[in-house]
């Protein structure tokens, strides 16, 4: 019996190394889902197909492709977010989008969506298969953007043409992943070798393109007695083992990495697409060296712009470098980092009262009892400021979030697909309470599939970064307040177990337990809605919005709750400024 177009790409699919595809079955993808039925791929069925696109996402990001699916209509909408977060994070996925009978296209027909207009902004490849002949070269091409591009490749497929018999392509089926040594051009790396050679105070700053150069930043750094700071998606790759490291910057980062780019002479951005122009040096020498030369300079006046991958460009420069014998602007720069770890630390010694938390003891007690190859996610908001704050890069643990895209609720969907991916792994959940509410039905997908996913609510009962953005621009938080469900009680209805922390004292007992129990398991910690997460720079702008939001509260008769967030935040913010 001859196969038929769904089972033909299922084919391709197992030949491509695909382990499972994550969707919403539904009319259009129903052959697609028998052919996997019959495959070696698992079709993982989420309750909502922004989850999946969200885990599929996750488990491309650790293994290098993944595929998630959507059935017509409402089934692609769902979809999009969770793409955006994949492209946007440049990270291999293919996206397969079913959808209505080829002959009722253009006729408004139930369910109806144009897949090329829908996917057009959150892909690199996005065409629709509508006779047996294109199938192979479609798939393949599809693939090979996603691979090749890093990021989303869609494919449209009526449900009509899943159902064809299949036809064989005389072109490659194929999928090459190639790995090509990029590196600036000899000229190129002497400049750059003069100007860090005429440079006395060099910093070193890293993003996820340098994830995979741990061992020559660290040695680069030692041979110039340069400062490095990295990006929130960098961390994890660059901390490990780095003596000069001094923290990260961006909105979630410490005035420590802030301080060591502005006081450089030269600053060198190694594979970072650093998007927070406002912290960028203004006065030194900036260098940025990247994959994609589009990037360059569009963040900040660049002295040199040079593309090449970041580990071979620096084996190849540091041969043309003289090494630099003066310690001094490193070990300062050390040095303030010392006093900012510090200050971080008095927020985990206060612990917080009874259903009032500190946020930043919770993740401090997390990073310490955690597993040194832990995978992390963490939803948007809070949650990051605290994983960037406060988990520890081993040089095996990993951070997954929305760090471009920027969406709520992305926590535990993407541990779903890093559970699936690891198995053997300790995949630890860190949501908002806003965050998990917004998907909270796929907590049943953790249930169905016994995955081992540690859910840890950081529960403000408020929309936490939007309240401090509202009170930074001088508004009265509106409408960020949450009453929530308990969500102990639904991880219980779910069938795994949940609990409620409301004590300091309660936490370390709870996380320990949590992490050591054989399954899925959620904490719901009530923390501190006050808790205060400052960017490393603050503008005298800035104090002064908070000023008259506290004003405004108290007029609109607040009073408690303003004196609660100035007590909270006076000594933060006296001590930044």
């Amino acid at each position: 019996m001859a196969k038929n177009i769904a089972e033909q790409i299922v084919e391709m699919l197992e030949n491509a190394n695909v382990k499972r595809i994550y969707a919403v079955t539904g009319d259009s993808l129903n052959h697609l889902n028998i052919a996997v039925k019959k495959s070696s791929i698992e079709w993982i069925h989420v309750r909502h197909e922004e989850v999946g696109a969200y885990a599929a996402a996750a488990e491309a990001e650790l293994d290098g492709f993944a595929v998630c699916a959507g059935s017509c209509g409402p089934g692609h909408v769902h979809l999009i977010n969770g793409v955006y977060e994949a492209h946007r994070s440049h990270v291999p996925m293919l996206v397969i989008a079913s959808t209505i009978p080829s002959n009722e296209m253009g006729m408004d027909y139930f369910q109806e969506t144009n897949t090329i207009k829908l996917f057009d902004d959150c892909s690199y490849y996005n065409q629709m298969i509508t006779r047996p002949e294109q199938v192979q070269r479609t798939l393949q091409t599809a693939i090979q953007h996603a691979i090749s591009k890093k990021g989303v490749a869609v494919i449209g497929l009526p449900g009509d043409v899943s159902e064809l018999d299949a036809e064989e392509a005389t072109t490659s089926n194929q999928i090459f992943k190639t790995n090509p040594v990029i590196r600036p051009s000899d000229e190129e790396l002497n400049h750059l070798a003069g100007l860090i050679n005429d440079s006395k105070k060099v910093t070193i700053y890293c993003g996820i393109g340098a994830e995979k150069s741990n061992a020559e930043v660290v040695e680069l750094a030692k041979y110039l007695k340069a400062p490095v700071g990295y990006s929130f998606r960098g961390k994890m790759a660059i901390q490990p083992n780095n003596p000069n490291e001094v923290g990260l910057t961006g909105l979630l980062g410490l005035p420590s990495a802030y301080h060591a780019m502005h006081e450089a002479d030269l600053v060198l951005l190694l594979g970072t697409d650093f998007p927070y122009e406002k912290f960028m040096p203004l006065k030194n020498k900036i260098v940025q060296i990247d994959e994609s030369p589009e990037r360059l300079g569009r963040r900040a006046k660049l002295e040199l712009g040079l593309t090449g991958d970041v580990k071979e460009t620096i084996k190849a420069l540091l041969p043309l470098l003289k090494e630099k014998t003066d310690v001094n602007f490193l070990n300062q720069q050390l040095e303030f980092y010392e006093k900012v770890k510090e200050h971080q630390l008095t927020y985990v010694k206060e612990f917080g009262t009874e259903d009032n938390i500190q946020p930043e003891y919770v993740a401090h007690t997390l990073d310490q009892l955690a597993k040194n190859d832990a995978i992390f996610t963490v939803d948007t908001g809070m949650c990051c400021v605290w994983g960037a704050r406060f988990i520890t890069g081993t040089g095996e643990r990993k951070m997954l979030g929305s760090f471009n895209h920027g969406s709520m609720a992305n926590a535990m969907p993407m541990a779903i697909g890093a559970s699936l991916a690891y198995p053997g792994r300790q995949v630890i959940a860190m949501c908002g309470d806003g965050g998990l509410s917004m998907l909270l039905g796929d907590m049943a997908t953790i249930f169905q599939y016994k995955l081992p996913v540690k859910l840890i609510v950081f529960n403000n009962r408020s929309l936490g970064m939007v309240k401090l953005e509202m009170e930074v621009g001088g508004m009265p938080d509106n409408e960020t307040d949450m009453i929530n469900p308990d969500f102990a009680m639904i991880a219980q209805a779910m069938g795994y177990p949940g609990k409620n922390v409301h004590k300091p004292e309660e936490v370390a007992g709870a996380i320990t337990e949590c992490l050591n129990h054989d399954g899925p398991y959620l904490l719901n910690i009530f923390t501190n809605p006050n808790a205060l997460a400052l960017p490393p720079k603050i503008e005298f702008e800035q104090v002064i919005g908070m000023t008259k939001s506290m004003a405004q509260l108290m007029l609109g008769g607040k009073m408690e709750e303003a004196l609660d967030t100035v007590k909270s935040n006076y000594k933060h913010i006296k001590e930044l400024l």
